[in-house]
Protein backbone atom coordinates (compact mmCIF):
# COMPACT_ATOMS: atom_id res chain seq x y z
CA UNK A 1 0.00 0.00 0.00
CA UNK A 2 1.50 3.43 -1.08
CA UNK A 3 2.59 5.79 1.91
CA UNK A 4 0.85 8.85 2.27
CA UNK A 5 3.83 10.07 1.14
CA UNK A 6 3.94 8.38 -2.31
CA UNK A 7 0.54 9.35 -2.45
CA UNK A 8 1.14 13.46 -2.84
CA UNK A 9 4.57 12.68 -4.54
CA UNK A 10 2.63 11.20 -7.27
CA UNK A 11 -0.46 13.70 -7.17
CA UNK A 12 2.10 16.28 -7.43
CA UNK A 13 3.89 15.20 -10.67
CA UNK A 14 0.42 14.43 -12.29
CA UNK A 15 -1.51 17.44 -11.64
CA UNK A 16 1.81 19.63 -12.30
CA UNK A 17 2.81 20.67 -8.81
CA UNK A 18 6.63 19.61 -9.71
CA UNK A 19 9.22 17.46 -11.01
CA UNK A 20 12.87 16.31 -11.20
CA UNK A 21 14.76 18.41 -13.65
CA UNK A 22 16.48 17.77 -16.53
CA UNK A 23 14.48 14.36 -16.48
CA UNK A 24 14.98 14.04 -20.33
CA UNK A 25 18.70 13.52 -19.63
CA UNK A 26 17.81 11.68 -16.57
CA UNK A 27 17.53 13.86 -14.04
CA UNK A 28 19.89 15.74 -11.62
CA UNK A 29 19.57 15.60 -7.89
CA UNK A 30 18.93 18.58 -5.92
CA UNK A 31 16.99 20.02 -8.60
CA UNK A 32 13.33 19.99 -9.04
CA UNK A 33 10.94 22.59 -11.19
CA UNK A 34 7.83 23.55 -10.53
CA UNK A 35 5.14 23.48 -12.94
CA UNK A 36 2.19 25.76 -13.37
CA UNK A 37 0.55 25.00 -10.45
CA UNK A 38 3.68 24.19 -8.36
CA UNK A 39 4.45 28.29 -9.28
CA UNK A 40 1.52 29.29 -8.23
CA UNK A 41 1.64 27.81 -4.76
CA UNK A 42 4.61 28.80 -4.11
CA UNK A 43 4.31 32.29 -5.22
CA UNK A 44 1.06 32.59 -2.74
CA UNK A 45 3.33 31.20 -0.14
CA UNK A 46 5.70 33.66 -0.81
CA UNK A 47 2.82 36.31 -1.17
CA UNK A 48 1.79 35.51 2.60
CA UNK A 49 5.21 35.48 4.36
CA UNK A 50 5.74 38.70 2.77
CA UNK A 51 2.47 39.83 4.46
CA UNK A 52 2.93 38.72 7.38
CA UNK A 53 6.90 39.53 7.76
CA UNK A 54 7.34 42.79 5.94
CA UNK A 55 3.67 44.43 5.17
CA UNK A 56 2.50 44.09 8.77
CA UNK A 57 5.83 45.47 9.91
CA UNK A 58 6.66 47.92 7.16
CA UNK A 59 6.78 50.71 9.60
CA UNK A 60 10.36 49.38 10.90
CA UNK A 61 10.41 46.72 8.15
CA UNK A 62 12.04 46.96 4.59
CA UNK A 63 12.71 44.47 1.74
CA UNK A 64 15.76 44.67 -0.84
CA UNK A 65 17.31 42.53 -3.47
CA UNK A 66 21.35 41.92 -4.16
CA UNK A 67 22.56 40.00 -6.37
CA UNK A 68 23.21 36.01 -6.01
CA UNK A 69 26.51 36.02 -7.44
CA UNK A 70 29.47 37.59 -4.54
CA UNK A 71 32.86 38.10 -4.35
CA UNK A 72 35.04 35.28 -2.44
CA UNK A 73 35.84 38.09 -0.20
CA UNK A 74 31.98 38.47 0.83
CA UNK A 75 32.08 34.78 2.02
CA UNK A 76 35.49 34.92 3.52
CA UNK A 77 34.73 37.89 6.38
CA UNK A 78 30.76 36.40 6.84
CA UNK A 79 32.80 32.69 8.03
CA UNK A 80 31.39 30.61 5.07
CA UNK A 81 34.48 30.17 3.51
CA UNK A 82 35.95 28.06 6.50
CA UNK A 83 32.63 26.77 8.15
CA UNK A 84 30.09 25.99 5.29
CA UNK A 85 30.73 22.67 5.00
CA UNK A 86 29.74 19.21 5.44
CA UNK A 87 31.42 16.09 5.68
CA UNK A 88 31.16 13.64 3.21
CA UNK A 89 32.74 9.63 2.51
CA UNK A 90 33.14 8.20 -0.93
CA UNK A 91 32.40 4.68 -1.75
CA UNK A 92 35.47 2.92 -3.03
CA UNK A 93 33.85 0.41 -5.10
CA UNK A 94 31.25 2.09 -7.22
CA UNK A 95 32.49 6.04 -6.42
CA UNK A 96 29.85 7.65 -5.13
CA UNK A 97 29.57 10.27 -2.63
CA UNK A 98 27.19 10.50 0.57
CA UNK A 99 27.03 12.72 3.42
CA UNK A 100 28.63 11.17 6.08
CA UNK A 101 26.31 12.22 9.12
CA UNK A 102 22.87 10.99 6.67
CA UNK A 103 24.61 7.59 6.55
CA UNK A 104 24.92 7.46 10.25
CA UNK A 105 21.78 8.77 11.11
CA UNK A 106 19.73 6.34 8.57
CA UNK A 107 21.90 3.38 9.86
CA UNK A 108 21.99 3.82 13.58
CA UNK A 109 18.93 6.07 13.73
CA UNK A 110 20.77 8.49 16.48
CA UNK A 111 21.44 12.06 15.16
CA UNK A 112 25.18 12.59 14.09
CA UNK A 113 24.44 16.99 13.43
CA UNK A 114 27.65 18.41 14.82
CA UNK A 115 29.44 15.18 14.88
CA UNK A 116 33.30 15.74 13.39
CA UNK A 117 35.40 13.38 10.79
CA UNK A 118 36.90 11.74 13.12
CA UNK A 119 34.18 10.55 15.09
CA UNK A 120 32.03 9.94 12.22
CA UNK A 121 34.63 7.57 10.80
CA UNK A 122 34.56 5.59 13.70
CA UNK A 123 30.94 5.10 13.59
CA UNK A 124 31.07 4.21 10.12
CA UNK A 125 33.94 1.49 10.68
CA UNK A 126 32.59 0.33 14.30
CA UNK A 127 29.05 -0.62 12.53
CA UNK A 128 30.08 -1.32 9.64
CA UNK A 129 28.10 1.05 7.34
CA UNK A 130 28.49 0.52 3.50
CA UNK A 131 27.32 2.74 0.21
CA UNK A 132 23.56 2.08 0.02
CA UNK A 133 23.82 1.74 -3.47
CA UNK A 134 26.16 -1.28 -4.43
CA UNK A 135 27.73 -2.25 -0.52
CA UNK A 136 31.15 -1.56 -1.36
CA UNK A 137 33.07 -0.42 1.54
CA UNK A 138 33.63 2.93 2.39
CA UNK A 139 36.57 5.43 2.65
CA UNK A 140 37.96 8.38 4.87
CA UNK A 141 35.75 11.40 5.72
CA UNK A 142 36.46 14.51 4.84
CA UNK A 143 35.53 17.85 5.01
CA UNK A 144 33.36 19.24 1.62
CA UNK A 145 32.90 23.05 1.32
CA UNK A 146 29.17 23.62 0.11
CA UNK A 147 29.54 26.64 -1.69
CA UNK A 148 28.93 27.04 -5.34
CA UNK A 149 32.39 28.25 -6.60
CA UNK A 150 32.11 30.65 -9.96
CA UNK A 151 34.08 33.73 -11.01
CA UNK A 152 33.23 37.32 -11.79
CA UNK A 153 34.69 38.20 -15.42
CA UNK A 154 37.99 36.09 -16.57
CA UNK A 155 38.85 33.19 -14.49
CA UNK A 156 41.18 34.06 -12.47
CA UNK A 157 42.14 33.37 -8.71
CA UNK A 158 41.52 37.46 -7.87
CA UNK A 159 38.09 36.87 -9.86
CA UNK A 160 36.89 34.18 -7.35
CA UNK A 161 33.23 34.32 -6.78
CA UNK A 162 30.55 31.93 -5.20
CA UNK A 163 26.85 31.48 -5.13
CA UNK A 164 25.13 32.53 -2.31
CA UNK A 165 23.73 30.48 0.03
CA UNK A 166 22.00 32.25 1.73
CA UNK A 167 20.48 36.02 1.53
CA UNK A 168 22.20 37.60 4.68
CA UNK A 169 25.04 38.60 3.47
CA UNK A 170 23.46 40.69 0.90
CA UNK A 171 21.60 42.82 4.00
CA UNK A 172 24.48 43.01 6.04
CA UNK A 173 26.95 44.33 3.36
CA UNK A 174 24.19 47.08 2.76
CA UNK A 175 23.31 47.90 6.26
CA UNK A 176 25.03 51.45 6.46
CA UNK A 177 22.53 52.40 3.50
CA UNK A 178 19.44 50.85 4.81
CA UNK A 179 20.50 52.60 8.37
CA UNK A 180 20.47 55.93 6.80
CA UNK A 181 17.48 55.56 4.70
CA UNK A 182 15.59 54.75 8.55
CA UNK A 183 17.03 57.91 10.01
CA UNK A 184 18.96 56.16 11.86
CA UNK A 185 16.93 54.60 14.17
CA UNK A 186 16.86 51.19 15.50
CA UNK A 187 15.53 48.75 15.40
CA UNK A 188 14.55 47.99 12.10
CA UNK A 189 14.27 44.44 9.83
CA UNK A 190 15.65 44.25 6.51
CA UNK A 191 14.06 41.79 4.37
CA UNK A 192 14.86 39.49 1.17
CA UNK A 193 13.50 36.97 -0.88
CA UNK A 194 15.36 35.39 -3.76
CA UNK A 195 17.54 31.91 -5.13
CA UNK A 196 20.14 30.09 -3.50
CA UNK A 197 22.39 27.86 -4.24
CA UNK A 198 24.54 25.28 -1.76
CA UNK A 199 26.03 22.43 -3.40
CA UNK A 200 24.92 19.66 -1.18
CA UNK A 201 26.78 16.22 -1.34
CA UNK A 202 23.99 13.66 -1.62
CA UNK A 203 20.32 15.27 -1.94
CA UNK A 204 17.76 12.29 -2.13
CA UNK A 205 14.77 13.95 -0.17
CA UNK A 206 13.05 15.56 -3.11
CA UNK A 207 11.92 19.70 -2.27
CA UNK A 208 13.39 19.02 1.14
CA UNK A 209 17.06 18.99 0.35
CA UNK A 210 17.89 21.36 -2.81
CA UNK A 211 20.78 22.70 -4.22
CA UNK A 212 18.98 25.35 -5.55
CA UNK A 213 16.00 26.99 -3.90
CA UNK A 214 14.33 30.25 -3.01
CA UNK A 215 14.77 32.03 0.51
CA UNK A 216 13.10 34.37 2.36
CA UNK A 217 14.90 36.07 5.02
CA UNK A 218 15.10 38.90 7.57
CA UNK A 219 17.93 40.41 9.41
CA UNK A 220 16.89 42.55 12.03
CA UNK A 221 18.72 45.01 13.82
CA UNK A 222 18.61 46.13 17.23
CA UNK A 223 20.90 47.71 20.25
CA UNK A 224 21.06 45.27 23.03
CA UNK A 225 21.14 47.39 25.67
CA UNK A 226 17.28 49.09 24.81
CA UNK A 227 15.58 45.96 21.97
CA UNK A 228 12.41 48.17 21.92
CA UNK A 229 10.23 45.42 21.05
CA UNK A 230 7.08 46.62 22.89
CA UNK A 231 5.36 44.93 19.48
CA UNK A 232 5.91 41.41 21.56
CA UNK A 233 3.35 42.16 24.31
CA UNK A 234 0.86 43.59 21.52
CA UNK A 235 1.13 40.87 19.69
CA UNK A 236 2.42 37.68 21.00
CA UNK A 237 1.22 38.08 24.90
CA UNK A 238 -1.24 36.00 24.70
CA UNK A 239 0.54 33.78 22.20
CA UNK A 240 2.29 29.45 23.28
CA UNK A 241 4.67 28.37 21.41
CA UNK A 242 5.82 24.57 21.89
CA UNK A 243 10.09 24.51 22.59
CA UNK A 244 12.39 21.88 23.08
CA UNK A 245 15.32 23.58 24.65
CA UNK A 246 18.86 21.95 23.89
CA UNK A 247 19.62 20.85 27.81
CA UNK A 248 16.56 18.84 27.56
CA UNK A 249 17.35 17.44 24.28
CA UNK A 250 21.10 16.18 25.98
CA UNK A 251 19.14 14.55 28.58
CA UNK A 252 17.19 12.57 26.00
CA UNK A 253 13.77 14.56 26.41
CA UNK A 254 12.56 14.56 22.92
CA UNK A 255 8.87 15.95 24.27
CA UNK A 256 8.67 19.78 23.48
CA UNK A 257 7.23 21.76 26.54
CA UNK A 258 4.82 24.68 25.86
CA UNK A 259 5.63 28.21 27.26
CA UNK A 260 4.41 31.77 26.43
CA UNK A 261 6.29 33.94 24.45
CA UNK A 262 6.82 36.68 26.60
CA UNK A 263 7.76 34.21 29.85
CA UNK A 264 10.13 32.40 27.15
CA UNK A 265 11.38 35.85 26.98
CA UNK A 266 11.70 36.86 30.71
CA UNK A 267 13.28 33.46 31.76
CA UNK A 268 15.71 33.95 29.16
CA UNK A 269 14.81 30.51 27.32
CA UNK A 270 15.26 32.51 24.15
CA UNK A 271 17.72 35.14 24.21
CA UNK A 272 16.98 37.77 22.23
CA UNK A 273 13.25 39.20 22.29
CA UNK A 274 13.53 39.97 18.68
CA UNK A 275 14.12 36.44 17.86
CA UNK A 276 11.37 35.19 20.35
CA UNK A 277 8.88 37.92 18.52
CA UNK A 278 9.69 36.32 15.01
CA UNK A 279 9.34 33.07 16.40
CA UNK A 280 6.26 33.73 17.36
CA UNK A 281 4.99 35.23 14.00
CA UNK A 282 6.25 31.71 12.45
CA UNK A 283 4.33 29.77 14.34
CA UNK A 284 1.04 32.20 13.23
CA UNK A 285 1.85 32.23 9.32
CA UNK A 286 2.89 28.15 9.75
CA UNK A 287 -0.47 28.38 11.26
CA UNK A 288 -2.04 30.05 8.18
CA UNK A 289 -0.63 27.58 5.58
CA UNK A 290 -2.72 24.98 7.22
CA UNK A 291 -0.41 23.08 10.52
CA UNK A 292 -1.98 23.34 13.79
CA UNK A 293 -0.12 24.33 16.81
CA UNK A 294 0.23 20.45 17.75
CA UNK A 295 1.79 19.37 14.69
CA UNK A 296 4.80 22.22 15.09
CA UNK A 297 7.35 23.01 18.04
CA UNK A 298 11.03 25.08 18.37
CA UNK A 299 13.87 22.89 18.88
CA UNK A 300 16.82 24.41 20.28
CA UNK A 301 19.98 23.72 18.52
CA UNK A 302 22.93 21.99 20.61
CA UNK A 303 26.27 24.33 20.34
CA UNK A 304 28.21 21.83 18.80
CA UNK A 305 24.94 21.73 16.09
CA UNK A 306 24.77 25.87 16.02
CA UNK A 307 26.49 27.37 12.69
CA UNK A 308 29.58 29.38 13.11
CA UNK A 309 27.53 33.19 13.35
CA UNK A 310 25.19 32.03 15.96
CA UNK A 311 24.97 32.54 20.27
CA UNK A 312 21.37 30.34 19.95
CA UNK A 313 19.28 29.08 17.41
CA UNK A 314 15.97 27.47 17.09
CA UNK A 315 14.55 24.97 14.39
CA UNK A 316 10.96 25.32 13.36
CA UNK A 317 9.75 21.94 12.91
CA UNK A 318 6.51 20.60 11.25
CA UNK A 319 5.61 17.19 11.82
CA UNK A 320 5.00 14.89 8.57
CA UNK A 321 5.03 11.59 7.91
CA UNK A 322 8.00 10.21 6.23
CA UNK A 323 10.50 11.63 7.78
CA UNK A 324 8.58 12.43 11.29
CA UNK A 325 9.90 16.12 11.35
CA UNK A 326 10.95 18.61 8.94
CA UNK A 327 12.58 21.96 9.43
CA UNK A 328 10.91 24.54 7.56
CA UNK A 329 12.62 27.92 9.48
CA UNK A 330 15.69 28.96 11.10
CA UNK A 331 16.25 31.51 13.95
CA UNK A 332 19.37 32.27 14.84
CA UNK A 333 20.98 34.95 17.39
CA UNK A 334 23.44 36.12 14.91
CA UNK A 335 24.25 38.97 17.79
CA UNK A 336 27.27 41.47 16.19
CA UNK A 337 29.18 38.59 14.55
CA UNK A 338 28.15 39.17 10.58
CA UNK A 339 28.71 42.98 11.05
CA UNK A 340 31.72 42.84 13.23
CA UNK A 341 33.50 40.95 10.67
CA UNK A 342 32.35 42.54 7.55
CA UNK A 343 34.32 45.44 9.30
CA UNK A 344 37.02 43.60 10.15
CA UNK A 345 37.53 42.63 6.04
CA UNK A 346 36.40 45.93 4.42
CA UNK A 347 37.82 48.58 6.85
CA UNK A 348 33.53 50.09 6.63
CA UNK A 349 32.49 51.22 9.45
CA UNK A 350 29.03 49.43 9.86
CA UNK A 351 28.43 50.99 13.29
CA UNK A 352 25.09 52.57 14.70
CA UNK A 353 24.31 55.62 16.67
CA UNK A 354 23.33 55.31 20.47
CA UNK A 355 21.49 58.28 22.19
CA UNK A 356 22.61 58.27 25.93
CA UNK A 357 20.22 59.89 28.82
CA UNK A 358 23.63 61.24 30.70
CA UNK A 359 26.63 62.58 28.76
CA UNK A 360 29.75 59.85 28.99
CA UNK A 361 32.79 62.12 30.15
CA UNK A 362 35.63 60.92 27.78
CA UNK A 363 38.72 62.45 28.77
CA UNK A 364 41.38 62.09 25.89
CA UNK A 365 44.99 63.31 24.71
CA UNK A 366 45.33 66.01 21.87
CA UNK A 367 47.87 67.56 20.21
CA UNK A 368 48.74 70.95 18.75
CA UNK A 369 51.70 72.28 16.38
CA UNK A 370 52.97 75.07 15.85
CA UNK A 371 52.30 76.10 12.50
CA UNK A 372 55.11 78.76 12.28
CA UNK A 373 57.88 76.85 13.65
CA UNK A 374 57.10 74.14 11.23
CA UNK A 375 57.72 76.76 8.42
CA UNK A 376 60.84 78.01 9.69
CA UNK A 377 62.49 74.51 10.45
CA UNK A 378 61.01 73.04 7.08
CA UNK A 379 61.15 75.96 4.41
CA UNK A 380 59.68 74.76 1.11
CA UNK A 381 59.32 71.74 2.49
CA UNK A 382 56.77 72.68 4.94
CA UNK A 383 53.38 72.01 2.48
CA UNK A 384 54.45 68.69 2.78
CA UNK A 385 54.69 68.10 6.46
CA UNK A 386 51.29 69.99 7.20
CA UNK A 387 50.09 67.36 4.42
CA UNK A 388 50.97 64.46 6.48
CA UNK A 389 49.90 65.75 9.90
CA UNK A 390 46.89 66.61 8.17
CA UNK A 391 46.39 63.02 7.14
CA UNK A 392 46.06 61.94 11.10
CA UNK A 393 43.87 62.51 13.64
CA UNK A 394 44.49 64.41 16.32
CA UNK A 395 44.23 61.31 18.94
CA UNK A 396 46.41 59.20 16.49
CA UNK A 397 49.30 61.80 16.26
CA UNK A 398 49.07 62.64 20.17
CA UNK A 399 50.06 59.05 20.44
CA UNK A 400 53.00 58.82 18.06
CA UNK A 401 54.18 61.69 19.91
CA UNK A 402 53.88 60.43 23.14
CA UNK A 403 55.69 56.76 22.53
CA UNK A 404 58.29 58.51 20.21
CA UNK A 405 61.94 58.18 21.42
CA UNK A 406 64.15 61.25 21.53
CA UNK A 407 63.61 64.97 20.40
CA UNK A 408 62.05 64.06 16.97
CA UNK A 409 59.32 62.48 15.92
CA UNK A 410 59.23 60.06 12.51
CA UNK A 411 56.20 60.37 10.34
CA UNK A 412 56.09 58.90 6.87
CA UNK A 413 59.82 58.66 7.17
CA UNK A 414 59.80 62.51 7.69
CA UNK A 415 61.94 63.92 11.18
CA UNK A 416 59.80 66.42 12.71
CA UNK A 417 61.16 67.92 16.27
CA UNK A 418 59.04 67.34 18.73
CA UNK A 419 59.57 70.45 20.34
CA UNK A 420 57.09 71.38 17.80
CA UNK A 421 54.06 69.56 19.55
CA UNK A 422 52.25 70.28 22.63
CA UNK A 423 50.26 67.30 23.82
CA UNK A 424 47.26 68.29 26.31
CA UNK A 425 44.74 66.21 28.35
CA UNK A 426 41.02 67.50 27.70
CA UNK A 427 37.71 66.49 28.34
CA UNK A 428 34.23 65.96 26.31
CA UNK A 429 30.78 65.26 27.84
CA UNK A 430 29.67 62.96 24.63
CA UNK A 431 25.50 62.16 24.08
CA UNK A 432 26.51 59.95 21.88
CA UNK A 433 28.40 56.63 21.29
CA UNK A 434 28.90 53.83 17.98
CA UNK A 435 27.67 50.44 18.55
CA UNK A 436 27.51 47.13 16.93
CA UNK A 437 23.93 46.22 16.78
CA UNK A 438 22.72 42.76 17.45
CA UNK A 439 20.55 40.60 15.17
CA UNK A 440 17.78 38.26 15.03
CA UNK A 441 17.48 35.77 11.69
CA UNK A 442 14.21 34.23 10.82
CA UNK A 443 14.80 32.30 7.66
CA UNK A 444 12.73 30.26 5.81
CA UNK A 445 12.96 27.89 2.50
CA UNK A 446 10.11 28.07 -0.09
CA UNK A 447 9.50 24.82 -1.30
CA UNK A 448 9.97 23.10 2.01
CA UNK A 449 6.96 25.03 2.66
CA UNK A 450 5.31 23.84 -0.56
CA UNK A 451 5.50 20.37 0.29
CA UNK A 452 4.03 21.08 3.81
CA UNK A 453 1.25 22.49 2.51
CA UNK A 454 0.60 19.72 0.07
CA UNK A 455 1.17 17.39 2.85
CA UNK A 456 -1.17 19.13 5.12
CA UNK A 457 -4.02 20.00 2.46
CA UNK A 458 -3.82 15.94 1.07
CA UNK A 459 -6.90 13.91 1.90
CA UNK A 460 -9.04 11.61 0.50
CA UNK A 461 -12.95 11.44 0.27
CA UNK A 462 -14.28 8.04 -0.56
CA UNK A 463 -11.28 7.32 -2.73
CA UNK A 464 -11.65 10.73 -4.42
CA UNK A 465 -8.29 13.20 -3.63
CA UNK A 466 -9.51 16.22 -2.02
CA UNK A 467 -7.10 19.09 -1.79
CA UNK A 468 -7.95 21.62 1.14
CA UNK A 469 -5.22 24.11 0.64
CA UNK A 470 -6.26 26.85 2.90
CA UNK A 471 -7.93 29.13 0.93
CA UNK A 472 -5.09 31.95 0.92
CA UNK A 473 -2.45 29.91 -0.98
CA UNK A 474 -4.91 27.96 -2.85
CA UNK A 475 -3.52 27.99 -6.19
CA UNK A 476 -6.59 28.07 -8.07
CA UNK A 477 -9.17 30.45 -6.13
CA UNK A 478 -12.58 29.58 -8.13
CA UNK A 479 -14.13 27.44 -10.80
CA UNK A 480 -16.86 27.60 -13.28
CA UNK A 481 -18.60 25.59 -14.98
CA UNK A 482 -22.49 25.41 -16.50
CA UNK A 483 -25.06 22.75 -14.94
CA UNK A 484 -24.85 21.12 -18.62
CA UNK A 485 -21.98 22.19 -21.56
CA UNK A 486 -25.44 23.61 -23.90
CA UNK A 487 -26.17 27.21 -24.56
CA UNK A 488 -27.50 29.67 -22.66
CA UNK A 489 -25.81 27.96 -20.00
CA UNK A 490 -22.41 28.09 -21.62
CA UNK A 491 -22.20 31.12 -22.77
CA UNK A 492 -23.26 32.68 -19.84
CA UNK A 493 -20.31 30.48 -17.77
CA UNK A 494 -17.89 31.71 -20.47
CA UNK A 495 -18.31 35.12 -20.29
CA UNK A 496 -18.21 34.92 -15.77
CA UNK A 497 -15.04 33.42 -16.64
CA UNK A 498 -13.91 35.81 -18.18
CA UNK A 499 -14.67 38.46 -15.95
CA UNK A 500 -13.41 36.72 -13.33
CA UNK A 501 -10.04 36.10 -14.73
CA UNK A 502 -9.58 39.83 -13.98
CA UNK A 503 -9.61 39.24 -10.09
CA UNK A 504 -8.67 35.80 -9.51
CA UNK A 505 -6.91 32.81 -10.90
CA UNK A 506 -9.77 30.40 -12.00
CA UNK A 507 -10.66 27.45 -14.26
CA UNK A 508 -13.18 26.69 -16.98
CA UNK A 509 -14.38 22.87 -15.74
CA UNK A 510 -15.28 21.15 -18.63
CA UNK A 511 -16.36 17.15 -18.72
CA UNK A 512 -19.44 14.85 -17.96
CA UNK A 513 -21.61 15.36 -15.18
CA UNK A 514 -21.39 18.22 -12.65
CA UNK A 515 -20.48 15.46 -10.37
CA UNK A 516 -17.48 14.67 -12.19
CA UNK A 517 -16.52 18.45 -12.00
CA UNK A 518 -16.62 19.04 -8.53
CA UNK A 519 -14.40 16.20 -8.10
CA UNK A 520 -12.26 17.61 -10.45
CA UNK A 521 -11.96 20.98 -8.63
CA UNK A 522 -11.98 19.03 -5.35
CA UNK A 523 -8.59 17.20 -6.70
CA UNK A 524 -7.28 20.88 -7.39
CA UNK A 525 -8.29 22.32 -4.43
CA UNK A 526 -10.28 24.61 -5.64
CA UNK A 527 -11.85 26.53 -2.76
CA UNK A 528 -15.08 27.86 -4.78
CA UNK A 529 -17.10 26.50 -7.94
CA UNK A 530 -19.47 28.38 -9.86
CA UNK A 531 -22.20 26.92 -11.13
CA UNK A 532 -24.57 28.63 -13.92
CA UNK A 533 -28.12 26.32 -13.58
CA UNK A 534 -31.03 26.40 -15.18
CA UNK A 535 -32.62 29.34 -13.48
CA UNK A 536 -29.62 31.52 -14.38
CA UNK A 537 -30.59 32.74 -17.91
CA UNK A 538 -34.12 34.20 -15.74
CA UNK A 539 -33.15 35.05 -12.51
CA UNK A 540 -29.39 36.38 -13.05
CA UNK A 541 -28.04 34.22 -9.90
CA UNK A 542 -25.77 31.29 -9.64
CA UNK A 543 -24.38 29.00 -7.15
CA UNK A 544 -21.35 28.63 -5.06
CA UNK A 545 -20.43 25.56 -3.81
CA UNK A 546 -17.73 25.44 -1.02
CA UNK A 547 -15.17 22.97 -1.49
CA UNK A 548 -14.76 21.93 2.53
CA UNK A 549 -18.64 21.27 3.46
CA UNK A 550 -19.88 20.88 -0.11
CA UNK A 551 -22.92 22.90 0.19
CA UNK A 552 -24.22 25.92 -1.89
CA UNK A 553 -25.77 29.16 -1.36
CA UNK A 554 -27.65 31.06 -4.22
CA UNK A 555 -25.59 34.50 -5.07
CA UNK A 556 -26.75 37.33 -7.82
CA UNK A 557 -23.71 37.64 -10.37
CA UNK A 558 -23.45 40.91 -9.02
CA UNK A 559 -22.28 39.71 -5.94
CA UNK A 560 -19.71 37.48 -6.88
CA UNK A 561 -16.79 39.03 -6.47
CA UNK A 562 -17.88 40.37 -2.86
CA UNK A 563 -18.66 36.72 -1.50
CA UNK A 564 -15.98 35.34 -2.89
CA UNK A 565 -13.42 37.74 -1.73
CA UNK A 566 -15.07 37.42 1.49
CA UNK A 567 -14.49 33.54 1.90
CA UNK A 568 -11.10 33.81 0.36
CA UNK A 569 -10.46 36.24 3.30
CA UNK A 570 -11.66 33.27 5.88
CA UNK A 571 -15.61 34.46 6.42
CA UNK A 572 -17.77 31.53 6.10
CA UNK A 573 -19.70 31.94 3.06
CA UNK A 574 -22.79 30.05 4.04
CA UNK A 575 -22.85 33.27 7.02
CA UNK A 576 -23.41 35.62 4.41
CA UNK A 577 -27.34 35.12 4.63
CA UNK A 578 -27.43 34.47 0.99
CA UNK A 579 -30.31 31.10 0.51
CA UNK A 580 -28.04 28.18 1.09
CA UNK A 581 -28.55 24.59 -0.55
CA UNK A 582 -27.71 21.67 0.84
Amino acid sequence: MSSKFDKIIDYAVRKGFFWQSYEIYGGQAGFYDLGPLGVLLKSNIVDLWREFFVKQHQDFVVEIESPIIAPAIVFKASGHEESFTDYAVECLQCHRTFRADHLVEERLGVSAEGLGAEQLEKLIKENDIRCPICGGNLGSVYRFLLLFQTYIGPYSPSNLAYLRPEAAQGMFVNFKRVYELMKRRLPFGVAQIGRVARNEISPRQGLIRLREFTIMEIEFFYDDSNPSCDVIYENCSEEHINILRAEDRAEGIDKPTPVSVTEAVNEKIILSPWLAYWMCIAKKFVNVLGVPSDKMYFEEKLPSERAHYSKQTFDQIVVVEKWGKLEVSGHAYRHTYDLGRHMEFSKAELYAIRQLKTPKVIRRSIVKYDKNAVINFFGSKAPQVFKVLASLSSEALAKMVTESQGDRVVIEGIEIPKAIFKVEDVEEKVWVEKIIPHVAEPSFGAERLLYVVLEYAYSEDGGRVVMRFPRRVAPIKVGVTPLVDRDPLEEIAHRLFKELKKYYYAMYLEGDSIGKKYAQADELGIPFVITIDYETPSKGDVTIRDRDTKKQIRVPIADLVKVIDAGLRGVDILSLGYPIIE
